[in-house]
């Protein structure tokens, strides 16, 4: 029993740097007093919860490159493929060239934070659905802020999100699972890659990357499996983009449920009828949307304690989220 106790809980593997993983952020969302008109707008999740898990670097690019508080406001104008940031009363205020090199600046200065919560609807950091003023007719919704737009191509890797969206669940966490994760990749990185540490650290995130799609798992298992064939850092660099693009794909109750029945596949000649059958059901409740994820994981992290498995023991699913930011109690 008492090697039982000391075992280490499941997904407790690979181990994450003990530094605080940072996260950028536009400075209003956090109360900074920065905006035209000098207010904020403070979100209450950003500041709040997220701050208590992250650290968060606040960024105004538009004070940044010089622009006052308050001051004129700006706004996208022209081709929303490629708009400009000019002045509402202003015309002649081009700040284009500026914002775009300051997101690229910043790209490299903020070194390694993990993420980025952007400002919906803003000119300059707004991700999507920004409005694009033209020469006649309403403007149309189809923009991205300038400095986003210069950032996010200078790290395309980066879990990037806007604070309105954050208020779903799914999204919250989708977008809080692939930070964590990039930080793990960052984490390796800093590490050296080598192909055992890829292997592994593969290994503890396949029912991860299964919730998020089953082609993506097995891409992704076929470049580590030319892992002694190729250079280890030109593998890293092949499966880092797909990595991250596998799970920018939200996960779904089907396939969260599929995990759900894998794991208990590990448990079938260890748990009696009767455990099988509470687990079976809850697994269903959950499928049907009538419970939250964190009803059969709980249930599920309780039986692999009191039955250990090696494998389970190298994955992250059961074990990822922060307690505190409550995920799988809402999804």
């Amino acid at each position: 029993m008492a090697s039982q106790q000391a075992h280490k809980p499941p997904g407790s593997a690979p181990p994450q740097s003990p530094a605080p993983i940072r996260i950028g952020v536009s400075a209003c969302l956090v109360g900074h007093t920065v905006r035209y008109d000098a207010g904020h707008k403070r979100d209450s999740f950003v500041s709040g919860q997220l701050a208590e898990h992250f650290e968060l670097v606040p960024v105004c690019p538009e004070v940044a490159i010089g622009l006052g508080t308050p001051r004129e406001p700006i706004c996208l104008s022209g081709n929303p493929e490629t708009p400009r940031a000019v002045g509402t009363r202003t015309p002649s205020l081009e700040v284009t060239e500026a914002l775009s090199g300051y997101g690229r600046r910043m790209a490299a200065e903020l070194g390694e934070i993990s993420g980025y919560v952007f400002k919906s609807r803003s000119p300059s950091c707004g991700m999507e659905r920004v409005e694009v003023h033209g020469a006649a007719g309403p403007p149309a919704c189809k923009g991205r802020g300038i400095y986003a737009r210069a950032l996010m191509r200078a790290r395309p890797l980066l879990p990037c999100e806007e604070e309105g969206r954050l208020g779903d669940p799914g999204l919250r966490e989708n977008f809080i699972g692939r930070v964590l994760a990039f930080r793990r990749w960052q984490d390796l990185l800093a590490g050296g890659v080598t192909a055992e540490r890829l292997v592994d650290f593969h290994t503890a995130h396949k029912l991860i990357l299964m919730a998020h799609g089953r082609e993506s798992l097995r891409r992704l298992g076929r470049l580590v499996a030319e892992a002694g064939q190729h250079s280890a850092r030109a593998l890293a660099d092949e499966y880092g983009p797909l990595f991250m693009q596998a799970l920018a794909r939200r996960a779904t109750r089907r396939r969260h449920s599929d995990v759900l029945y894998h794991l208990l596949s590990y448990l079938k000649r260890k748990l009696d009828a009767g455990d099988k059958a509470e687990l079976v059901a809850l697994i269903e409740e959950y499928r049907l949307g009538r419970v939250p994820l964190i009803e059969p994981v709980a249930l599920l992290r309780h039986h692999f304690r009191v039955h250990p498995d090696p494998y389970i023991d190298r994955q992250l699913y059961l074990s990822w989220p922060p307690a505190g930011l409550s995920l799988w109690s809402a999804t």
